[in-house]
């Protein structure tokens, strides 16, 4: 017997994984990944602003309350961490990206 995927076009589960104090903080850096249906996790290139004259690449940085309105898609991860609490912050994982759907095998 086989346990399959069964998603629903409308549902919006995700998991939250909250570390350190959480959304505590005024101001967050937003990494993006996106998971593949082998397991493998690829950073997805957010838009940025066009850099002047500078030599490193810009981070996306956010609200606390932008980051609580962040809705991840079925096969994304999103890292956000605080710039001024060390360790804090939240991860929103998809439910495909999270494992929790994954097919598994009965005997």
């Amino acid at each position: 017997m086989r346990i399959g995927r069964a998603f629903h076009r409308d549902a919006q589960t995700y998991l939250v994984h909250v570390f350190g104090r959480g959304l505590e903080g005024d101001r967050y850096v937003i990494e993006k990944y996106r998971s593949d249906s082998d397991g493998q996790i690829h950073p997805v290139e957010t838009e940025r602003p066009v850099t002047k004259g500078r030599r490193s690449k810009r981070r996306t940085v956010m609200s606390a309350g932008a980051v609580a309105k962040l809705r991840p898609e079925r096969d994304e991860i999103i890292v956000c961490t605080a710039l001024n609490l060390k360790a804090s912050g939240i991860q929103l994982y998809g439910i495909a990206a999270s494992g929790l759907g994954a097919a598994r095998h009965a005997r």
